[in-house]
């Protein structure tokens, strides 16, 4: 028996559908009113076909020892896809279905002979009233991936006028299953609207994967519509469905769209589960409305619906956002005394909590409870410890951390290493920072952004600048981009060494990169310049700096003015400066130096 899931027969429905420009002056499927309507024979019509419908019969059944070719020689040249629909509806010969499916299938193949969408139709009508299910599935299919998107309307309409007397309504459910694994949703549902416009039954079966499918896509909104029709076409409520819709809808920040499902609950005769509260709730906290949040949990007890561990986790995590970290304990000890038993989830909220509040005690604390009750903390609850130790200055307890963690079979992550790093370098101690590298480096885990600029941010402190020139490079080589502060602190670190031609070296790169500097990294430069007393290459990289939409500051002008000072007389410089105040603007940085200039030569004609 011949199907369409071969390679073959696909091969064989692909090439009576692709219609070159050159052999075909209408694409196949036509859609023009000739071709659309649907053609109804009259008793004289079959009285005509009789003959070539009772040598098609005769030749399908000697098929098995006279090949079709042979017998259907003469014929095929004069048949159409009305003749194929004859056959079909009326079979006058009673043929078994597998026979008809057979020629069906080998006249699509045949390259004078084109099917239609309703010869489609009418096949898939015809093995739907023989139970033959799976092949009508890959008929509809089939047309389905030719037609495309936005074809429900046309397929449709030919399913319905090749019903006839069919009862199957299977044709339809194939239809929509065909738009969904093609992922063409809009089309599936308007299937949906025209089985409820055309009073058909209302396959379920497709709804219930079209609402999934729709659920998982970007389009929460739409799912939601969607389900609220086919709700009201008496499709079984299922509270599994509005929980994901909530969720999704919390996910996108959406907590009005959200609320609005959770009302509608009660709405179908539901009652609201404890995954439905907690979901709400959740979106409430992270939206900061921790006081809806709270509001929910009571009307959730007044519901008789027992909060369980994640309603106290998310409520818990909501106060200690917020550094309620007083009454983030007080719900612990209600969870406690309601006999529910914090996960390590609640305790790595809480540690979290103590941790950015700067209470590393208390930290510590929670976490040796945590190991009383025989709970093993996980990376996440160590690496939050040890980046609150590192805040705190207590490096060599954090090292310690992670050695214990370690004992306990955790490996340091990428978020270990380079919290320690940062820590150790914002101490001073670059010495241990690099330690921390070379560990890292023999683990096989790569330095990220945070990681390099910490080291490079070391090095320009303790003012080993080609050490973080050399960073800064390896760091390029990683394909990593530094920012602007990174390329500024080595080009600080050169001119604080005399070396200004580095820096402006530094400053091309950055600009071939395709960073465009700010007015920090000029003024960097300039301090250089002023202070290796280049005054005229000071006032020309403040030029450059005008010409490139850099706005010099404050900061740029008293520079200037600084080194200014120091190649003249700085007692009557210092004098004008003091009376022009602070200089803000080039305007007034030109005047005070005019007003100085022209002081300078009458000074020197007395």
């Amino acid at each position: 028996m011949a199907t369409f899931k071969t390679s073959r027969t696909a091969r064989r429905h692909h090439a009576l559908l692709s219609i070159s420009p050159r052999r075909a002056r209408v694409p196949f499927f036509t859609t023009t009113a000739a071709a659309t309507s649907w053609y109804r024979p009259t008793q004289s019509d079959l009285q005509d076909q009789e003959p070539i419908l009772t040598a098609l019969s005769l030749a399908i059944k000697n098929a098995p020892v006279k090949p079709l070719n042979a017998s259907l020689r003469k014929l095929i040249p004069s048949l159409t896809s009305k003749h194929v629909i004859a056959l079909i509806n009326h079979n006058p010969h009673l043929l078994d279905p597998s026979s008809l499916l057979s020629f069906f299938t080998w006249l699509s193949s045949h390259p004078s002979f084109r099917h239609t969408v309703k010869s489609y139709c009418t096949m898939a009508h015809f093995l739907c009233s023989h139970q033959m299910h799976s092949q009508a599935q890959d008929l509809i299919q089939f047309v389905v991936s030719r037609k495309g998107k936005d074809s429900a309307s046309s397929i449709f309409a030919s399913i319905i006028e090749t019903k006839g007397t069919h009862q199957s309504n299977f044709v339809f459910t194939a239809l929509m299953d065909a738009y969904i694994d093609c992922d063409f949703l809009s089309d599936a549902i308007q299937c949906f609207r025209f089985c409820r416009k055309h009073h058909l039954r209302i396959p379920f079966q497709p709804c219930g994967r079209l609402i999934e499918r729709l659920m998982k896509s970007n389009s929460p909104g739409a799912a939601w519509g969607f389900y609220s029709e086919i709700l009201r076409c008496e499709y079984p409520p299922n509270v599994y469905y509005f929980n994901i819709l909530m969720h999704r809808f919390c996910k996108d920040g959406k907590i009005k769209e959200a609320q609005l499902v959770f009302d509608d609950i009660g709405k179908w005769v539901l009652k609201p589960s404890v995954v439905s509260f907690n979901t709400l709730i959740n979106g409430y906290c992270k939206s900061g409305n921790l006081q809806e949040g709270f509001k929910l949990k009571r009307t959730m007890e007044e519901s008789k619906v027992a909060p369980d561990v994640f309603t106290y986790n998310v409520l818990i995590n909501g106060l200690c956002q917020e550094s309620r970290l007083e009454d983030a304990n007080q719900l612990y000890d209600e969870m406690c005394e309601r006999r529910l038993v914090p996960n390590d989830v609640t305790f790595t909220i809480l540690i979290n909590g103590h941790c950015k509040s700067g209470s590393i005690d208390s930290a510590m604390k929670i976490y040796q409870q945590m190991l009383m009750k025989g709970m093993e903390p996980d990376l996440i609850a160590y690496n939050t410890l040890i980046n609150g130790l590192c805040k705190n200055g207590e490096l060599r307890d954090a090292r310690n951390l992670v050695d214990e963690m370690s004992r306990r079979g955790l490996k340091p992550d990428k978020i270990t290493f380079t919290t320690l790093i940062d820590g150790f370098c914002k101490e001073g101690d670059l010495d241990s920072a690099l330690e921390i590298r070379k560990e890292m480096s023999k683990e096989r885990i790569e330095l990220d952004n945070v990681a390099f600029t910490a080291l490079i941010s070391g090095m320009c402190r303790e003012g080993r600048v080609m050490d973080a020139e050399s960073t800064l490079r390896e760091m390029l080589r990683a394909g990593l981009r530094p920012d602007d502060a990174i390329f500024t602190m080595v080009i600080d670190g050169y001119c604080k060494k005399g070396d200004v031609k580095m820096g402006f070296k530094l400053l091309k790169e950055m600009q071939s990169d395709g960073h465009k500097p700010g007015v920090v990294t000029y003024n960097v430069l300039m301090n250089g310049l002023c202070k290796r007393g280049q005054m005229k290459n000071a006032d020309m990289l403040l030029h450059a700096m005008l010409n490139l939409g850099v706005v010099p500051d404050d900061i740029t002008y008293n520079i200037l003015l600084e080194g200014h000072s120091k190649q003249g007389d700085g007692e009557h410089f210092n004098k004008i400066r003091s009376e022009k105040g602070v200089i803000l603007d080039y305007a007034s940085y030109s005047s005070l130096i005019g007003s100085f200039a022209k002081s300078s030569k009458s000074n020197y004609r007395r």
